[in-house]
């Protein structure tokens, strides 16, 4: 099994990131903020106006540790990585199978079967830990969305066919969200959900959300790219020029336990506040830089901590899901197991 190894994420705006021996040096202003052993770093995030020396990006490439730019908002930019080590054989077949609709249906039907059930376990833990506070009419609405999530997780289990897969999807897609302004707790107005909003979002838990899914979505590209596979040839997404549809197939499953409920926690605990965000001309909403911090400080407690892997039987630190499910699709597509077992939340 993989090592978990860290992820550095840089955010202060002009920050300089070199090499020295071994070790990645963060400097801000020509003073030294931290410096860290490469041998211990996965992979490099680095946010907004953040420049790295040559020598440590090649550094990066020969040691095997992605280096990811996003712009200050969390919108991927691009990657710099060193040559594929990857099974070739396992690339060869990975593209073989993508263009099978069929196959391509059943691989897609279990990301969004799981994606869908992990959906629902977050109601079904909002109605446990806190129904009896919520007006009547939340507490319905959510166990009626609960109850529809169930319905669309069995039925993508079973199909066969893809655009039946992502009808499904769109479907729990539009259950879960109707409901997820009914799990925030906090009072303030602004604080409000209005629905899913993307490019840009246009309320602050929307932009906590697309924040948080550009941070996952650097994790399951790293967790593909490490066993071989190609993050930009998909099952459940088409393929799209600049896109890495495997790695948002990866992603769909793990976003409600490492995105959506680290949102809901930062809210609900009044970690963010309004004033941790900004509001801009046009109705785009964005994190401070201050905020960030506290949503990836937040993000990392969160894979530190431990599960059970309903597939494997052991326990697991969060932030190894993704590895683990990244060698599971492998071995699928190599046929050594005969389904691809999404990760179930309990």
């Amino acid at each position: 099994m993989r090592q978990h190894l860290n992820t550095l994420f840089v955010t202060t705006e002009g920050s300089w990131l070199r090499k020295d021996g071994a070790n990645i040096v963060v400097e801000v202003e020509g003073q030294e903020r931290g410096r860290v052993p490469a041998h211990m770093m996965g992979g490099v995030v680095c946010f907004g106006r953040v420049a790295m020396s040559p020598a440590l990006m090649g550094f990066c490439a020969e040691q095997g540790i992605g280096v990811s730019f996003l712009s200050e908002h969390g919108k991927f930019i691009a990657r710099v990585e060193g040559a594929q080590s990857g099974n070739v054989l396992l690339r060869r077949r990975q593209y073989r199978l993508a263009d099978d609709p069929v196959v391509s249906a059943v691989i897609a039907g279990s990301i969004v079967a799981g994606k869908v059930a992990n959906q629902r376990t977050v109601l079904r833990r909002a109605l446990r830990d806190h129904g009896s506070n919520m007006a009547p009419d939340q507490a319905a609405a959510i166990d009626d969305a609960q109850r529809r999530l169930a319905d669309a997780a069995r039925l993508a289990a079973e199909t066969t066919d893809l655009d039946r897969v992502r009808g499904l999807e769109g479907e729990g897609a539009s259950a879960y969200f109707g409901v997820f302004d009914h799990l925030i707790r906090a009072a303030a107005p602004e604080l409000r959900f209005r629905g899913r909003s993307r490019r840009p979002p246009l309320d602050v838990p929307n932009a906590l959300l697309s924040f948080l899914y550009a941070i996952l979505g650097h994790d399951c590209r790293s967790a593909l790219e490490v066993v071989g596979l190609d993050p930009q040839v998909g099952f459940l997404h088409r393929d799209r020029p600049g896109r890495a549809g495997l790695a948002l197939d990866l992603m769909e499953e793990l976003r409600p336990l490492l995105a959506d409920r680290v949102a809901l926690s930062l809210l609900n605990r009044g970690q963010l506040t309004a004033k941790d965000f900004e509001w801009h001309d046009g109705g785009a909403v964005m994190l401070r830089d201050d905020a960030r911090k506290t949503v990836l400080a937040t993000y990392q407690e969160r894979k530190r901590q431990e599960l059970l892997h309903p597939f494997l039987e052991e326990k697991i630190t969060i932030g190894l899901i993704a590895h683990i499910q990244a060698r599971l699709l492998a071995r699928h597509l190599r046929g050594d197991l005969d389904r691809y077992p999404p990760f179930l939340w309990k």
